[in-house]
């Protein structure tokens, strides 16, 4: 019976804490695993894509398997084929589905009807996959995760809610800072005294995600004051590191200084996508029977 990864709620504690250590080992030895020989993976990018794509491209290659890659306009679900239909289909030619895409009902509806494992790798509620490679930076610098407490400032999205259900199953103390308007309902707001006070590392994302074009001015001046800068890293701990998911903008959510200083760890974060999802891959395929 296929397995899938869609909110990463899907995941025990012992599976997340497994995935990571054997992220970790993956990063040491990038070949030791051939677990994907002769299996293919469809992925699918409905949304443009940068480490998403080169990430999980490399991952199915260097397990030996196969990556479809098919962008937006490539399949016939451009063209009103519902997701029923390609999950039946694409089920009977590929051994697992990856998808980015808008509507968190998409993928839901892949998986409801696919044989073989779907794999969220963004949608507009979710990002299971980015948090996966948080907690592996968390853990690649701190040695642990438990007992770690991550801050999050600026706009409450998919990146916020996908953290808090990963940090939870992880045992890593999670607080939001950010304005009313986009709080997520899950969580209550803190101020960002309390957001960062102790913490371990100060979490950002771009003010402007893709949708909210028309809405740019309006969210800029809202959030403006949820900037990660020197400042607010210097009241998190000594040994606080800065984690962006990437696009970054740098002068909006983020300060050049930040970004590219000696406590941020965004570039092992990005890399560490990959092997993020190489552990979760080798995970999918075991507790699942390729047709």
């Amino acid at each position: 019976m296929a397995r899938h990864f869609l909110t990463g709620e899907e995941l025990t504690t012992d599976e997340l804490n497994g995935l990571v250590a054997r992220a970790l080992e993956l990063k040491q030895d990038r070949l030791r695993s051939r677990a994907l020989e002769g299996l293919s993976v469809a992925l699918v990018f409905e949304r443009p894509s940068t480490r998403t794509r080169v990430s999980f491209e490399t991952g199915v290659f260097v397990l030996g398997g196969h990556p479809l890659v098919r962008r937006e306009g490539e399949l016939q679900l451009s063209r009103g084929e519902s997701p029923r239909d390609t999950a039946l289909v694409l089920s009977r030619m590929v051994h697992a589905i990856a998808i980015r895409t808008g509507p968190h009902s998409t993928v839901e509806e892949l998986a409801e009807h696919s044989q073989i494992p779907v794999i969220n790798m963004l949608t507009r509620d979710h990002h299971p996959c980015q948090a996966l490679a948080d907690l592996t930076t968390l853990h690649e610098r701190f040695g642990r995760l438990d007992g770690l407490k991550l801050a999050y400032v600026g706009d409450g999205n998919n990146m916020a809610r996908s953290l808090l259900i990963a940090c939870r199953l992880a045992g890593v103390e999670f607080a939001i800072a950010t304005p009313p308007e986009f709080a997520l309902p899950e969580l209550e707001s803190v101020s960002l005294d309390e957001a960062v006070a102790g913490a371990h590392a100060i979490y950002t994302d771009v003010w402007v995600s893709m949708g909210d074009e028309d809405d740019a001015r309006r969210r800029r001046e809202l959030l403006g004051p949820y900037r990660l800068d020197e400042a607010l890293l210097a009241k998190a701990g000594d040994d606080a590191i800065a984690l962006h998911c990437l696009p970054a903008h740098p002068g909006e959510e983020i300060t050049e200084g930040v970004l590219y200083g000696e406590r941020s760890a965004v570039w092992d974060q990005a890399e560490n996508r990959l092997h993020a999802q190489k552990a979760l891959l080798e995970l999918l395929f075991f507790y699942s029977s390729p047709q």
